[in-house]
């Protein structure tokens, strides 16, 4: 991304936004026709109301030419939930070129989308030398919606002067999406990690869609537009318009499945801001509820049900790539305990799961654990008895079985239950959405294929660097491509509430199943 490699190695994320910031100049960064960063205008959806749009922070500059935007057809629909899913939805999307005012309609039904809101708009601009790509500008589009009603299916389209997703011959452009219920009912969610672009990645998405998922989990490595991955961006390929490619890919599923993102170590990009997140915040819309201050936009909560879910960026306290390493100043861990707090002792939420990048436990061959996600956080899950922790990082699938105190407190074969509050926490690596593979020290071992070992081969990445440690606690090991499915069950009268988390292979074959259950 233009930090010579050996300059970069010595470099935070703040250091090398420095550094890019000052080789390219601001004439550059006009010549390519629009600032870094720029809102546009927000709006809100009230049902049977008004839609008034917010007051805009700032104006993206005005790009040196527009067209006919009859000519432009949006892309990239993703859609993510707000601070409350019952009631708040973000539908965001993408054009290839600038356009004049555009907007959201949103209806109960097809053929009813009178209501029309303004979307924000975010530009982003990439200049030539940063990468691999000429002077490039992005246009991210964002509708922000609230007031919904909870458990309600809306349907809207995006577009713009000259695109109007109400015009008969559009029809086929519209995209729908479901409120989180008002109250507890069963419900599924998907995970995995480190997608990328290209057939595999596609492959999963296509699976995901028979799920049925309420929402998706992306635990980090979204479209790596950065390959390095080190937090080290020197001149090693990075092209913002990977964005573009993985925005499109993933549209099957994000435009109708909130696709909640955290961030991991290819998501740091230095050109577009201090802390690297620059470009993620042009591109998503996450809950803001996350530490004050703590300068990470990946890190929120929110509730379905009866499941808070936490996402968390790990970037913030890893030995391994230390490019972000303690940019919260401890904030996001205190954030973490209150949360989790919080959780533990709220009226109607059964179970909590944590996701995000970098691995508590595994045993890959190529980033295994990390030991700063260990020291700061493995303590506060084993404290507040989390359900469940869903990590990426590793390219392959593997599970844990139930640990407490960096200690096997049970054995969980296939087809086991976990009770977390007596027991322990149970983690799993779905770093297999779609980039090349890894590999174990061990042999695979999954359903219908199961290869028991006393032990395996690993280690972990710690402040002085790696570890090896040989452990007890990989039950399941999986390598090819993957994804994973949870089943939540709210309790009846009288019986136990369960997630039951099963691994899915591309093929569409289970190698993996397991429950978690919590007596309510």
């Amino acid at each position: 991304m233009g930090v010579p490699e050996k300059l970069a190695e010595r470099m935070s994320m703040a250091e090398q936004h420095a550094y890019l910031r000052a080789r390219f100049s601001r004439r550059n960064m006009i010549r390519g026709g629009a600032v870094t960063l720029g809102a546009v205008a927000g709006g809100a959806f009230v049902p049977g109301a008004t839609a008034h749009a917010a007051v805009p922070a700032q104006r993206a500059a005005a790009p040196a030419e527009k067209v006919d935007g009859a000519l432009v057809a949006p892309f990239g629909r993703h859609l993510a939930y707000g601070t409350d899913p019952r009631t708040e939805m973000t539908v965001s999307w993408q054009v290839p070129v600038a356009v004049k005012k555009p907007y959201i309609r949103i209806g109960a039904h097809p053929w009813d989308l009178s209501r029309k809101i303004e979307a924000e708009v975010r530009a982003l601009h990439t200049p030539a030398g940063v990468g691999a790509s000429g002077d490039h500008t992005q246009y991210y589009l964002h509708a922000r919606l609230t007031h919904l009603r909870p458990g309600r299916t809306y349907y809207y389209g995006v577009g713009h002067d000259g695109f109007d997703p109400a015009a008969p011959h559009l029809a086929g452009t519209l995209g729908t999406f479901t409120t989180a219920p008002a109250h507890s009912e069963p419900f599924t969610f998907t995970a995995f990690g480190d997608e990328g672009v290209g057939y595999h990645g596609l492959a999963n998405d296509a699976l995901l869609l028979g799920q049925n998922p309420a929402f998706h989990l992306h635990a980090g490595d979204i479209a790596y537009a950065d390959p390095a991955g080190a937090g080290k961006t020197g001149d090693t390929g990075f092209d913002s318009r990977i964005w573009d490619q993985f925005l499109a890919q993933t549209e099957s599923v994000a435009k109708s499945v909130p696709w909640m993102v955290s961030y991991g170590n290819h998501d740091m990009e230095a050109w577009y801001s201090p802390n690297g997140y620059g470009g993620e915040e042009a591109r998503w819309q996450l809950p803001e509820n996350g530490p004050d201050k703590a300068n990470l936009p990946g890190v929120y909560s929110f509730v379905h049900g009866n499941t808070a879910i936490i996402s968390l960026d790990a970037n913030d306290v890893s030995f391994e790539i230390p490019a972000n390493l303690g940019i919260s100043g401890g904030t996001q861990t205190t954030w973490l305990e209150a949360q989790l707090k919080k959780y533990r002792a709220a009226k109607g939420i059964d179970f909590i799961v944590v996701f995000f990048h970098h691995c508590a436990y595994c045993t890959s061959t190529a980033h295994s654990s990390e030991g700063g996600v260990r020291q700061e956080w493995v303590p506060l899950f084993d404290k507040y008895t989390v359900d469940l922790v869903i990590n990426g990082h590793n390219h392959q699938y593997e599970r844990t079985d139930v640990i407490k105190g960096n200690e096997v407190t049970k054995k969980l074969p296939i087809g086991g239950t976990a009770y977390p509050e007596t027991e322990g926490v149970v983690y799993v690596t779905a770093g297999a959405a779609g980039r090349s593979l890894y590999a174990f020290t061990a042999p695979d071992s999954y359903e219908g294929h199961e290869n028991d070992v006393e032990s395996v081969s690993a280690f972990v990445n710690l402040k002085g660097g790696r570890q090896n440690e040989t452990v007890a606690w990989s039950r399941v090991r999986y390598l090819d491509y993957s994804f994973l499915r949870v089943d939540v069950t709210p309790a009846a009268k009288g019986r136990t509430a369960t997630l039951k988390v099963r691994g899915i292979a591309e093929s569409g074959k289970e190698i993996d199943h397991f429950t978690v259950a919590r007596r309510v």
